[in-house]
């Protein structure tokens, strides 16, 4: 059976920093790409950042960069996002996403979801 807990979100003040985490367990990571979507209340999920199978490339959307790092140990199974000078526009609930071999940033595309993270930004 496929799990995958999140942990690491909260409340912080703009320009804090929050480090969000995944454990992955029942696959072998090694296939599959790992990342991180959100999703603000009233808004639709998106996609935040995505590390392929072999950690060779990451992609991040255009609002979180220079700011977000993902990164991930297969032999852990845990996929990380280490998020940067956050601001209240971060405001979200974080799922952790699983997708074999490639990364998407379609929800359709994913094969398997986290239950989420509540991080807050404001003051």
């Amino acid at each position: 059976q496929v799990q995958l807990e999140e942990s690491g979100g909260g409340l912080v003040q703009p320009g804090e920093s929050l480090r969000l985490s995944c454990v992955v367990s029942g696959l072998s990571l090694e296939w599959y790409a790992l990342g991180w979507f959100r999703q603000a209340p009233g808004k639709e999920r998106e996609a935040v950042s995505c590390i392929t199978p072999k950690a060779d490339t990451t992609y991040y959307l255009d609002s979180v960069k220079g700011r977000f790092t993902i990164s991930r140990d297969n032999t852990k199974g845990t996929v990380t996002l280490q998020m940067n000078s956050l601001k209240p526009e971060d405001t979200a609930v974080y799922y952790c996403a699983v997708n074999y071999f490639y990364c998407s940033h379609y929800v359709a595309d994913i094969n398997y979801w986290g239950k989420g993270t509540l991080v807050t930004v404001s003051s």
